[in-house]
Formats: structure tokens, C-alpha cells, sequence
């Protein structure tokens, strides 16, 4: 795994001077059930928000629960909600640079308030066991021989799969062709079958079709080596250097909920994700467990929709 007007996400911090409320209002803080918007079922976002719900439902003795919805409507739920701490979002990349790729009714430095950067993970660039590379700078070199013959596949417009590989495109300076599929799945059994030949995914999906030898792994979106996809070098250091691709997801408030109340939420949730059990557990979906502050998520969300947006507007991509 980015927003707005006022030079997008930047103005996010900005809400903290705004809290001016007193410490008084996070005093009883929770005396109703919290709710956690997120995306649909079998999303990394979803798996995530239910391990986060089942910790701080013990640790904030009120029951939190997980909401789902699909598309762009937990943005602008949890957009219009009450700034009292009972209605978060947990989502990844897709919400905040959703508003540059279609029309949404919410704006993320307007109406948002990072709590916490809750995870991270990292693509692999994998090809058919057919194709004729073994590394990254052998399919740079193949791809530069038979420009627009290769295909990739992936999910639906805007999603990481696409942007990951559109990156990647600019950055080697090849010409690779986009073959959509409805998500990826799809495109992996796409892979599989021979109608395409490289794919962006998680380490975890093609893993075990890497050894079972009918995919080949060639390196990792990670400008560092990472355990979630051990052995694999990065793109960065096998021939496109800088490339780098952080799958992120993160808790989020209303603008304007009280500051006692978020820093309570942070450190409850940060705990949560420092817990062995629930490292484990993210580690296991392929994915690293963060935790950070507020302002260190907004940085990262800032840095990354710089990025994105020059990606997007680069290649006139529109959200399907």
C-alpha cells in the first residue's frame, strides 16, 4: 500500500492543534462498544482489524467490533461519523489514493486523523517457470527485446498488483502489457495457466507455486530483505534501483476526536501489535506488524502518496 486538497495528506497533522479538548473527555473512554470499519471479508485489512478488535476488546473492557464494506464506502462512513472515538477505519492504500483515481465524498485531511500505522507488507515480482529470466535484470533485458509482447497480470484498476507494476514499468523502462482480471486470484490463475507471464503479489499467495516449481520468484518490493519473502533479493539492488513498494495499513479516527482519546487508542493498539501472539499471527498472513505514532504514520502516508500520485496521474489510471 494519500489525499486532498491541501497538498493532500500534509494537512493532517495539522488537527492536533485543533484538539484543544480536555483531558476530561478521554476520562470513562469507552463506555459503548467501538466499531472498526474496514474492507470486505478476506481482505489483509479485515484479517487484521479482527485480531486488533480482539485485543483491545479485552483491554478497553467494551466489545469492539468489525464492520465490512466494500469499495469506498468505509472511507466515507467513518468520514461522517461522530469524533468520539466509537467509529475507526482500518484500511490501507486503496482509501487515500482512492480520491485521485474516482469521485468519493470524503476528504482525507479534512475529515481524518491517522491513529497508527498498523502493518506492512511486500510484493514479489514472480514470472512462469517458462519464461526465459532468472532474475530481474534478465526479464529487464527480455522485456527490452520484445517490447509489449510480455503481459502482466493484475487485479482491478488501482489496486497495488496494477500500481505496483506500472512502477515498475517507469522505473526499468520497459514495455510490459496489462492484462486485467477481476482480482488477484484471477490473475495468479492467469499466471498459472500461461496467460500471463509476471505478477506483483504477496509472498504468502505464490509461495508454494514457487516451490512447486511452476512459478519462479525473482525478487522483493522491498528496498530491504525481509523474512516474508527470505532468500529473495530486492528490486532495488537487481536493476532498478529506488524501485520500492510498501503495502501499508492503518488505523484511522475522525478529524477531531478528542486527543485523550487517540492517544489511548494508539497505545492500546501498538501494544496489541507488539504482543509475540499477534506477530505471529500477522507473520503467518504475511504481513509485518508495525505500530507507530500518529506522526509517523502521517509521514510514511505523505511520502507514499507523493509517490503514488505521480504514478496515477502519470498513467491517467481511473479506479474501476
Amino acid at each position: 500500500m494519500m489525499i486532498l486538497k491541501r497538498s493532500a495528506v500534509s494537512t493532517f497533522l495539522v488537527g492536533i492543534m485543533g484538539f484543544g479538548t480536555s483531558v476530561v473527555c478521554g476520562q470513562g473512554y469507552p463506555v459503548k462498544p467501538v466499531r472498526i470499519v474496514t474492507a470486505d471479508v478476506g481482505a489483509a485489512s479485515d484479517f487484521a482489524a479482527r485480531l486488533i478488535a480482539q485485543a483491545l476488546s479485552v483491554t478497553l473492557s467494551q466489545q469492539v467490533i468489525v464492520d465490512n464494506r466494500s469499495g469506498a464506502v468505509p472511507g466515507t462512513t467513518v468520514g461522517k461519523a461522530q469524533s468520539d472515538g466509537y467509529t475507526l477505519l482500518l484500511h490501507g492504500g486503496s482509501f487515500w489514493l482512492a480520491p485521485y483515481m474516482q469521485d468519493v465524498s470524503y476528504n482525507v485531511a479534512r475529515d481524518f486523523f491517522p491513529i497508527t500505522m498498523v502493518g506492512q507488507s511486500f510484493f514479489t515480482l514472480v514470472v512462469h517457470a517458462a519464461v526465459p529470466a532468472n532474475s530481474v535484470k534478465d526479464l529487464i533485458a527480455l522485456a527490452k527485446a520484445r517490447p509489449g509482447e510480455l503481459n502482466y497480470g493484475s487485479g482491478t484498476s488501482g489496486v497495488p498488483t496494477h500500481l505496483s507494476a506500472e512502477l515498475f514499468k517507469s522505473m526499468a523502462g520497459v514495455n510490459i502489457v496489462r492484462i486485467p482480471y477481476k482480482g488477484t486470484g484471477p490473475a495468479l490463475n492467469g499466471l498459472l495457466a500461461g496467460e500471463v507471464q509476471l505478477l506483483f503479489a504477496l509472498p504468502g499467495t505464490v509461495t508454494p507455486h514457487v516451490k512447486s516449481g511452476r512459478l519462479k520468484a525473482l525478487a522483493v518490493s522491498s528496498t530491504r530483505p525481509t523474512m516474508l519473502a527470505s532468500g529473495l533479493p530486492t528490486i532495488s539492488e537487481s536493476g532498478v534501483p529506488g524501485y520500492e513498494v510498501v503495502s501499508m495499513l492503518g488505523m484511522f479516527a475522525p478529524a477531531r476526536t478528542p486527543e485523550p482519546i487517540v492517544s489511548r487508542l494508539n497505545q492500546e493498539i501498538v501494544r496489541a501489535l507488539n504482543g509475540a501472539d499477534v506477530k505471529e499471527k500477522f507473520f503467518s498472513s504475511g504481513i509485518e506488524a508495525v505500530g507507530s505514532s500518529p506522526a509517523q504514520f502521517d509521514a510514511m502516508v505523505k511520502s507514499e502518496a507523493a509517490k503514488w500520485i505521480k504514478v496515477i496521474k502519470d498513467t491517467g489510471i481511473r479506479a474501476e
